[in-house]
């Protein structure tokens, strides 16, 4: 359920700040879904699934913004020594300015300083955020068939991704 960007293209943002979210910041994350994840393709969360696993133990809301407006957002979890991005996205007009990038190495701090060894993710098979994970050093460990339903009916598969050494 990862949607990220391609080779970065354009200026990053001024002052871009990864902080802390809640679920006050609910309405932008649900603007950025909208916008990052292709309706064809069945990955983008409800605001309802966003806001029922944001009081569960471990789960973290992190929101990249500028000076004026959330840009992209990750949701993550760390439970015991195992992490996990589940959700990772950017506003279509603000893809390819390395905010998909910061958001990941953002996760990959948080989880690490939290003590977690095995840092996880899944995403859509075919999904351009691929090649950020594996330059980031993520590769596969697994697959999940026809994991994804997209709104053509189309089963589309999960790769799972795991941080390497």
């Amino acid at each position: 359920m990862i949607r990220s960007a391609a080779p970065e293209t354009g200026p990053r943002p001024a002052a871009l700040t990864i902080r802390d979210g809640s679920a006050d910041d609910l309405d932008g994350v649900m603007r950025i879904m909208e916008s990052a994840f292709p309706r064809q393709f069945g990955e983008a969360w409800t605001r309802s699934q966003c806001a029922g696993i944001l009081p569960m133990s471990g789960v973290s809301l992190r929101i990249a913004a500028d000076d004026q407006q959330a840009l992209g957002f990750s949701l993550l979890r760390v439970v015991a020594d195992e992490a996990e991005l589940l959700l990772i996205g950017v506003g279509a007009g603000a893809q390819r300015r390395g905010i998909g990038r910061s958001l990941l190495e953002d996760f990959i701090g948080l989880a690490q300083g939290a003590g977690a060894t095995r840092l996880h993710l899944e995403v859509r098979d075919g999904n351009p955020a691929i090649k950020l994970y594996e330059a980031r050093g993520f590769g596969p460990a697994g697959r999940r068939s026809g994991y994804y339903r997209g709104v053509d009916g189309d089963l589309r598969d999960a790769l799972t991704l795991v941080l390497q050494g």
